[in-house]
């Protein structure tokens, strides 16, 4: 298929005082990425606090085992021993770790060390709380500011728990520790900060080309005015993408293809296989293909789509030409009864000049008997129809093709075991079967070699309570091999189109209309067609409906 570049130009809308659309999007992600790096910045160093308080936590405990496991503390506790011992050796651990206070306290809840020597001898206000054998760390609101604290508890040498010993560290440690670590986690998110930048940059820009340029209020804009022209036009549009989805239906497309929820999914997906579907994937090439469905005579054009080198897919319009197909098809049926009437004028002026020259020699009698012989053989073929088909419309309709046939030296012969009633089942779809089966068959045997018996076209209507038959034979060259499958595939034909008349519809429109009341179509291949049509019993309201069937309009042969 051929590939259509379709031009695009875009529309000058005046953007004003607006920034661009790359200006915006980047200094939104810039702002996101500044918002989003300060509550990390923040919520790293709460964690980091918090990690800082439980590493100090474990520091004091550490300071209060040691103090706790010194053999002069433990016996200086137990046996009362040792005057200043306790407090002596309390403060050198404690300048040595760095600690804020160490203080011993026995089980009394009384202190035998701190740093403030006033203190020592008097109970502490919190309780104890390793009598149970077990250290504990926490933060304390001591007497010397607030601190990370450690409590570990106090054995004398003979086992016997005798005290407890409190360790602290003071906050302003963990604190300087924090700050000295926060402007390496500044550069840290600085310069994440920077490479997300960057990426927001490239982002911008790549979103920019994938808009072709358009900013915000452009695409809005573009938005509203695809959407008021696609549901407000009268032909069906479908888009499709690389992928072959559609991306693109509007409201006339639904209507005339019968395509229901259908974006986003694949022809074969919301589609039969048929030639409908094979004409909107592209399947069938060709401009204005014409697809005959149920109710409509579309026609249908696929056009691929390529923009700055880069396939979008496909666009397809589907136009309705089901009024078009019928006033053409009624206007060749005028223009072929028109030929054939002024034949038949012709053909009287002939007669009525052989009168006059008969009257004008005085051959009176001979004159009579010629218009009499003239005036009785139409009657005598409608006399003939008449014995065997009782419906008077199908007797017009048979009676004028066998008029039109004479005409293209082509006769039409009625089979003696035809036979239909005044009011036979599918009335309409019958007219409308004959009579397109009558004019592919009157074609077939023009184009056919002459037999020894002249060209004919052979007609059967019998009408059973299971069933009513059409069938028709002609003369001409048959069905070609291997085609009795395609031959009811609208826009099958060997012939070119003639005047108005699309061909490739009339075998088409056969089936499509027996194929509505669960009848059956065939055709014998070789020489000399051979059509059947049987037609079961009808349900109610299963008359054709569109004026495309209407059985006056006949359509000119597909073969």
């Amino acid at each position: 298929m051929k590939l259509i570049r379709m031009p695009i130009r875009m529309p000058q809308i005046h953007r004003g005082g607006r920034r661009r659309l790359s200006t915006r999007i980047l200094a939104g992600q810039l702002c996101l990425l500044a918002l989003t790096g300060v509550i990390g910045f923040v919520l790293f160093a709460v964690a980091q606090r918090a990690e800082l308080d439980r590493a100090y936590e474990q520091r004091a405990l550490a300071i209060a085992q040691t103090t706790a496991a010194d053999p002069q503390i433990q016996q200086a506790m137990e046996y009362g021993t040792g005057g200043d011992v306790v407090q002596t050796v309390a403060e050198r651990i404690r300048k040595a770790s760095g600690a804020s206070y160490v203080v011993v306290i026995d089980l009394h809840g009384i202190r035998h060390s701190h740093p403030m020597k006033s203190l020592i001898g008097k109970p502490v206000d919190e309780p104890r709380v390793v009598l149970d054998g077990r250290p504990e760390v926490g933060i304390d609101q001591g007497a010397t500011g607030r601190s990370a604290n450690g409590r570990a508890p106090l054995y004398g040498p003979t086992g016997t728990l005798v005290g407890e010993v409190s360790a602290g560290l003071p906050e302003r440690d963990a604190l300087g520790e924090l700050w000295r670590e926060l402007p390496t986690f500044g550069l840290y998110a600085g310069i994440a900060t920077a490479i997300g930048s960057v990426g927001a940059y490239l982002l911008a820009r790549r979103l920019k080309r994938s808009t072709f340029g358009l900013e915000l209020e452009e695409i809005a804009g573009l938005l509203q005015d695809r959407e008021a022209m696609l549901h407000g036009i009268r032909e069906g549009v479908l888009a499709f993408d690389p992928e072959g989805r559609i991306t693109v239906v509007n409201d006339e497309a639904r209507r005339l293809v019968g395509l229901g929820t259908a974006l986003g999914s694949r022809l074969e997906e919301v589609l039969p296989d048929g030639r409908l579907r094979r004409a909107l994937d592209g399947a069938l090439a060709g401009p204005d293909v014409m697809v005959l469905t149920d109710d409509h005579c579309l026609v249908v054009n696929r056009m691929p789509v390529i923009l700055h080198g880069r396939e979008l897919g496909a666009v397809v319009t589907v136009r309705d030409r089901t009024e078009m197909v019928g006033l053409m098809r009624e206007l060749d049926s005028v223009r072929g009864l028109t030929n054939a009437l002024r034949a038949q004028q012709h053909e009287f002026t002939n007669r009525m000049h052989t009168v006059a020259g008969l009257l004008d020699i005085g051959e009176h009698d001979s004159a009579y008997e010629f218009a009499v012989e003239s005036a009785g053989a139409g009657q005598a073929l409608t006399e003939s129809v008449r014995r065997r088909i009782g419906s008077p419309l199908m007797v017009g309709l048979v009676v004028a093709k066998s008029t039109v046939a004479a005409e293209r030296g082509v006769r039409i012969v009625l089979s003696d075991d035809s036979a239909l009633g005044e009011d036979p089942p599918h009335l309409q779809r019958l007219l409308t079967v004959v009579g397109n089966l009558l004019d592919n068959a009157i074609d077939a045997a023009v184009d056919g070699p002459a037999p020894a018996g002249g060209r004919e076209v052979q007609l059967t209507l019998a009408e059973e309570p299971r069933q009513t038959t059409v069938r028709v034979a002609d003369t001409g060259p048959g069905i070609p091999p291997y085609a009795a499958e395609s031959v009811f595939e609208d826009g099958w034909s060997t012939r070119p189109d003639r005047g108005t008349a699309r061909r490739g519809l009339g075998l088409a429109l056969v089936h499509r209309l027996v194929q509505q009341c669960g009848g059956t179509t065939t055709v014998s291949e070789g020489p000399g067609a051979v059509f059947t049509v049987v037609l079961p019993p009808p349900d109610a309201g299963s008359e054709p409906r569109d004026a495309l069937f209407s059985p006056a309009l006949p359509v000119g042969g597909d073969r």
